[in-house]
């Protein structure tokens, strides 16, 4: 019951800082609220009792490329607030309608089942394993961590004062 009120309310927050992400004018509160509902969506898979998907959500989004956005929009000389009026507010309007539209007759009309069989394994440590014990995963994720270190060094360069 906690799991699932735990749910609803992290779901109805994801959607409060999605809005937030789009409605917000200044641009480093949105990104401030897309860290809230990457954080939240981590919360949400905890309920679901995906640890390895929130442990990944968490290094992932809100660790790096949330970080990376914010570094980004700091180190900017000149941030316009908001983005600026333009023509294309009702067609895009309409065109998220019709999309929102699309993806509520899929979820409804999909025949969702639940699996009945239940993992005692340790996925966890399974995945970690194999990621990490020279089986050629290593260095996929190792020229992560080096273009990630690549792009704050690059910002930072072309941020720099002449």
């Amino acid at each position: 019951m906690a799991l699932t009120i735990g749910f609803y309310l992290l779901a109805f927050v994801t959607i409060g800082a999605g809005l937030a992400v789009v409605i917000l004018k200044d641009v480093f509160r949105s990104a401030l609220a897309l860290v809230l509902g990457l954080v939240a969506v981590a919360g949400i898979y905890i309920t679901l009792n995906a640890d390895f998907l929130a442990g990944a959500q968490i290094l992932v989004y809100v660790g790096a490329i949330s970080i990376l956005l914010i570094l980004g929009i700091m180190l900017t000389r000149e941030v316009q607030q908001g983005s600026p009026a333009n023509k294309y507010k009702i067609p895009s309007f309409l065109v998220s309608i019709v999309f929102f539209g699309i993806m509520c007759f899929v979820i409804l009309q999909s025949p969702w089942k639940e699996s009945t069989v239940l993992s005692t394994e340790p996925t966890t440590a399974k995945l970690a394993t194999t990621l990490f014990s020279g089986n050629g995963y290593i260095l996929p994720v190792e020229i992560a961590g080096v273009l990630l270190l690549a792009a704050i060094i690059g910002a930072i360069v072309m941020a720099k004062e002449k």
